[in-house]
C-alpha cells in the first residue's frame, strides 16, 4: 500500500504563487526548498491556474510543474505526483482514499463553495477511480473564518442562510460550515473530516491573507502518494 503524505505551508515557507508580482526565480526557489524539505521531485508537482471555478482536472501525462492546468481541483492515483492548492484566505481542501489510493486537492473560496466544488471532486474520485465515499478522508486547512469574513448583503444566498451571521447589520460568511455540510451530505463520515481552527486574517503573520493585504503571496496544501 502506498504511503500518503500531506502538509500545509505557512509564510515561513515563502510565497508559492507565480501570479502575485514576486520574482519568478524567487518563487521557484521557494518551491525547490519545499520539495527538498519534504522529499519530492519539484518537476512532478502539479499546481493549478486557479480561476474560482468548479472545474475538476484529472491529472494526465501532459501535466507538470511548468504546465499547470486551469482548474480549481486536481485528482490522481499517480504515485510520486504531489498535488498543490494555493490560497490566501480561500479554503485549501485535501482529500485521500487510502483503500483505492486516490488523492485530490480543491481550491474552495466563496465561489467554489457556492458551486459545491467538493462534491464535484468527490464524484470525480468515485467515477474515475472507483473510490467509496466511506473511505475518503478530508483535511481543511486554515482560511478566513466567520469572525473576519465580512461580505456585502448582495452576496447573501438563502440556500446558505445557515452559514451567514448578521452582526450589527453586517453579513459574515462561514465557508467552513458550507464545506462541512456539503461533505456530510455527500456521505463523508464526520470522523473523517478535520478542519483547521485557524483564521488566516486573524493570523496573517503566520499565513498570507488577501483581506489583510491585497498584494500578498500564497501558502499551500500539498498531498502525494509515495
Amino acid at each position: 500500500m502506498a504511503k500518503i503524505s500531506y502538509f500545509f505551508t505557512t509564510r515561513l515557507d515563502g510565497n508559492l504563487a507565480f501570479h502575485v508580482g514576486e520574482n519568478t526565480t524567487d518563487v521557484t526557489n521557494n518551491h525547490k526548498a519545499l520539495a527538498n524539505k519534504f522529499g519530492y521531485d519539484i518537476n512532478k508537482l502539479i499546481h493549478m491556474k486557479q480561476i474560482h471555478s468548479d472545474i475538476v482536472h484529472i491529472v494526465n501525462d501532459n501535466d507538470d510543474f511548468y504546465n499547470p492546468p486551469e482548474c480549481d481541483a486536481l485528482v490522481t492515483n499517480k504515485k510520486h505526483t504531489p498535488l498543490m492548492v494555493m490560497v490566501a484566505d480561500c479554503t485549501p481542501v485535501i482529500f485521500y482514499d487510502d483503500v483505492k489510493e486516490v488523492i485530490a486537492v480543491a481550491h474552495a473560496g466563496r465561489e467554489g463553495a457556492f458551486k459545491n466544488i467538493v462534491k464535484k471532486t468527490l464524484l470525480s474520485m468515485a467515477s474515475k477511480f472507483h473510490s467509496n465515499i466511506k473511505n475518503i478522508y478530508v483535511k481543511i486547512g486554515a482560511n478566513i473564518d466567520v469572525c473576519c469574513y465580512e461580505v456585502g448583503k448582495e452576496i447573501y444566498k438563502s440556500k446558505f442562510d445557515y452559514a451567514f451571521e448578521i452582526r450589527d447589520g453586517k453579513y459574515f460568511l462561514n465557508i467552513n460550515k458550507i464545506i462541512k455540510t456539503q461533505l456530510l451530505i455527500c456521505g463523508i463520515d464526520k470522523k473523517h473530516i478535520e478542519i483547521s481552527d485557524e483564521c488566516t486574517h486573524c493570523k496573517n503573520k503566520k499565513y498570507y491573507s488577501y483581506r489583510a493585504k491585497k498584494q500578498t503571496g500564497r501558502f499551500a496544501g500539498v498531498i502525494y502518494l509515495d
